[in-house]
């Protein structure tokens, strides 16, 4: 149980509090929270502990922090405090993954009891982790970023090398690759891995409220800011912090974080002194930043000093191969997500599957596979127009072997029947059914032969 943390959620300060107390006398090193929002930042897969929280808060119950922690990693252990009345409450949470639940009132020797049995699961299952990479086989990054293609292969490779250094990253991809999830598993691979993950949406910060979001500010600094408070930036002391959309971020604001970034120092509004930054930066994008230098939005020496080490996370129609893979998997999440059997597609429906661009990519691929779990119309709500019968598909797959059998060998048709292995009058007959050009039937010299 060497090193293994546990984060208390709960809203009642004062049952907060005495039970972190009453933990940290049993000799359990315990972290606690008033909201399940924060500790959301301390429980990545790289997490070697056990997750207690109250099942009645406001904002994210413990329910929903769950569900969220079974997304992040399945393996996580999460013990649910319930009331005396919602023991029916509490056996659904069990369904849906819980390792165990109390309910109030406990004895605290009983929640101990339950923790170090837990901490010494997740201890197994984080030691079983490192073997099996050590020994080659599948370990906790193909389960987060899973495919067989040498493109993902690459990034993994990519990532286990980069993860473990203190560099800023830069991670670029279309929307829905799994940008954040990268980051994320950068940060469980670094150092850092024990200490918070702060995500900040770039795109989603008030405008006039920015500055104070990252920097913090002092009390007085602006109308309306009665005390001082710690800036995003300063919540992630020690750990990583993301930055979701930096391409987004306005250029006054990009001025300032480059100083950050270079400095390691920030100010807080309202104050002269400089407060030491211990943090790592990550940073994402959907837009390719060098042509938004090219176009006045994105400060070229900040574009530069993030550039260090860039991660490009690929689309789904550049990796087709793990389509059917990574829709088993997203499946097999559904499923534990939602409480269901797993259903086991049809070969059809993986075939329709890979034929698809996808380009919402995985975050489209896995809404496909919670409506195929809850019995839905999977395509619904896909992107693009219905895929055609196989039939369809075969004719324009013959239709473009042919054209470029004609266009590499420059209309000749004896070399193209022969090359493709058929007869003249097979060739003529396939040019008249797909309508390719009648024109490339007569040689150079005006002959069919």
């Amino acid at each position: 149980m060497t090193g293994a943390r546990i984060l208390l959620i709960d809203d009642d300060a004062a049952m907060r509090q005495s039970t972190e107390q009453a933990l940290d006398l049993a000799g359990l090193s315990v972290t606690a929270f008033a909201a399940a929002e924060e500790a959301l930042a301390h429980a990545g897969p790289g997490f070697n502990g056990v997750v207690v929280s109250d099942i009645r808060m406001p904002g994210m119950d413990g329910m929903t922090l769950l569900q969220r922690l079974r997304e992040i990693d399945p393996e996580l252990p999460v013990i649910l405090i319930t009331g005396h009345a919602e023991v029916q409450l509490a056996v659904e949470a069990m369904r849906r993954g819980a390792y165990d639940f109390i309910a109030k009132p406990f004895a605290m020797q009983g929640l101990v009891a339950v923790l170090r049995r837990a901490t010494d699961h997740r201890a197994l299952v984080m030691d079983n982790r490192r073997l099996r990479a050590a020994a080659g086989q599948q370990d906790d990054m193909e389960v987060r970023l899973p495919g067989r293609s040498a493109v993902m292969i690459d990034l993994r490779r990519r990532m286990r090398t980069i993860g473990a250094s203190e560099t800023d990253v830069l991670i670029t991809g279309p929307t829905g690759v799994g940008k954040e999830v990268v980051a994320r598993a950068l940060h469980d691979l670094s150092p850092r891995a024990a200490r918070p993950f702060i995500a900040i949406n770039c795109a989603a910060l008030p405008a006039a409220l920015i500055e104070s979001e990252l920097f913090g500010h002092e009390a007085g600094a602006f109308p309306g800011a009665l005390r001082a408070r710690y800036g995003r930036f300063e919540h992630a002391r020690g750990g990583t912090v993301l930055l979701d959309d930096i391409d987004t971020m306005p250029l006054d604001v990009q001025a300032k974080l480059l100083r950050v970034l270079q400095e390691r120092m920030i100010t807080r509004l309202g104050s002269n002194d400089a407060v030491p930054l211990d943090v790592r930066f990550i940073a994402t994008s959907r837009a390719e930043l060098e042509a938004e230098v090219a176009r006045g939005r994105f400060r070229e020496d900040l574009f530069w000093r993030l550039n260090v080490a860039t991660l490009r996370v690929p689309p789904l129609s550049s990796r087709r191969e793990d389509i059917s893979l990574l829709f088993l998997q997203l499946l097999r999440e559904a499923a534990a997500r939602h409480g269901a059997e797993d259903r086991a597609p049809q070969p059809e429906v993986l075939a329709d599957l890979t034929a698809r661009d996808w380009p919402g990519n995985v975050r489209e691929l896995r809404n496909a596979a919670d409506r195929y779990v809850l019995g839905l119309d999977w395509m619904e709500g896909a992107a693009g127009t219905a895929l055609p019968r196989l039939a369809d598909r075969m004719a324009g797959f013959e239709r473009s072997v042919i054209g470029a059998a004609i266009a590499a060998h420059g209309g000749h048709l004896r070399r193209v029947y022969e090359s493709l292995g058929i007869s003249r009058k097979t060739l003529y007959e396939k040019m008249q059914k797909h309508g390719l050009d009648r024109r490339l039937i007569l040689d150079a010299d005006g002959s069919e032969d």
